[in-house]
Parts: C-alpha cells; structure tokens; sequence
C-alpha cells in the first residue's frame, strides 16, 4: 500500500525506482497505465487527471518493457507490429536494428517470418526482450516504464539490452524500476521508497552520502564503482 506519495516528473526526465522487496515499486508504477486505481488523490499527465483519459488513449502514451515479456505465437514481424500495427517494413526493420535484434533475426532461416512459439519458446531471454524493445521502440510512446527489464539475464544479453534500452530511453520520460542498482545510477533521479512511503530522492551519489536504505541496498549487490 502506498501512503502519501507526491511525486512530479519532469517532461524527457530518466527517474528510477528503488526500494526493499514490498516497498511499493510496483504498485507505484501500475498506477500509471491504470491497472490499478487510488483510492485517493490523483494522478496527471501534462496536468490532466487520467482517470479522465480514454483507457485506450491513455495506454497508447505509454511504453512498458519489464521481465515478463508476453509474445504470441506469430512471427517476429507481427509480434513486433503489435506496438503499431500500421508500420512500415521499413520502420520495423529500423526499430530491430535500434533494438539490437535485427541481427539474430536474420540468422533464422525465416528471418521476420520466423515463428517463435507459445510464449516465445525458440527465442532466448535476450532476445525476447530485445523483440519487446523493438515493439515499444515502433510503437514510439512518450512514455516509457521499465519494470526490472534486465533481471536475469546473462552478462552478453544483459549487455545487449542495456544498449537497446538505451535506444529506447531517448527523449522519453522514463520510469525505472530495478533491483540490480547498476542500470539506474546514470538516472536523473532516484527515488526511495520503503514500507509503501517515498523516504528520499536525488542523484546516486547523493544518496549514497545521505540514505541508509539506499545505501544498503547498494551494498547488498556488491556493485563496483
């Protein structure tokens, strides 16, 4: 349960959620689309309340890439085009290769027209998460929540999607969250949560002078400098 949460985020600005396991991270950003609705008080996008917002109008501002990525049992391509159904080849051919998959698309003997299976059983977990980059990146929301889009994953495909995300990030407002504190420590802001209350805000470095939650959290995944 949330409690009290005032937060405003700034048009392009990265903003990254942290807290302990039940602090409220995932709660705070389903608000967003609407999955969930507050009890009270309210949320607004360029000063509008969105409880206003045409569900559909309002999810079509909104780009989402977290750890559970659902793919059907289409093609790549079509799988793809769910984030615009009315884009170009060529469009969806730039979004791969921003999104660092038009690469291992190609191996395939079917390129696009590749099946990937119930749930995307023939593509890796890298690569899955690379097709939904490219599915947010075509869909090109203003909006954009990550929502632990790197979790396990291994080191290569790690790497790889952090470049994709990167991609992807440009000139959005973005919301993270993350457990592995190393993708959020070039964010903007940093924003702490615990037991449901948003306890602190500022840089990395900031926090880590001033933050005992922060800063063992930070600890707790042995992170270098």
């Amino acid at each position: 349960m949330l409690n009290n949460i005032n937060l405003e985020i700034s048009k392009g600005e990265v903003v990254a959620v942290v807290g302990p396991s039940g602090a409220g991270k995932t709660t705070l950003i389903d608000l967003i689309p609407r999955f969930y609705v507050p009890t009270e008080g309210q949320i607004s996008i360029d000063n509008q309340d969105i409880s206003s917002f045409n569900i559909q109008k309002l999810r079509s501002l909104i780009g989402i890439v977290s750890q559970d990525i659902i793919l059907f049992d289409d093609s790549i391509k079509e799988n793809i085009k769910m984030g615009n159904p009315e884009a170009s080849m060529e469009q969806l051919i730039e979004a791969s290769q921003m999104s660092y998959c038009h690469d291992f698309i190609k191996e395939f003997p079917e390129g696009y027209d590749t099946i990937v299976g119930e749930r995307g059983v023939r593509l890796s977990g890298g690569q899955k998460q690379r097709i939904a980059i490219a599915r947010a990146l075509i869909k090109n929301p203003p909006i954009l929540i990550l929502d632990e889009a790197t979790s396990s994953l291994d080191t290569v495909s790690e790497f790889y999607v952090q470049k994709a995300l990167e991609s992807l990030m440009k000139e959005r407002t973005t919301i993270i969250v993350a457990h592995r504190l190393s993708t959020i420590k070039n964010a903007n802001r940093i924003i702490v949560l615990e037991k449901g209350r948003l306890i602190d805000s500022g840089t990395h470095d900031q926090l880590l002078e001033r933050n005992d939650v922060y800063i063992s959290l930070y600890s707790s995944f042995a992170v270098p400098p």
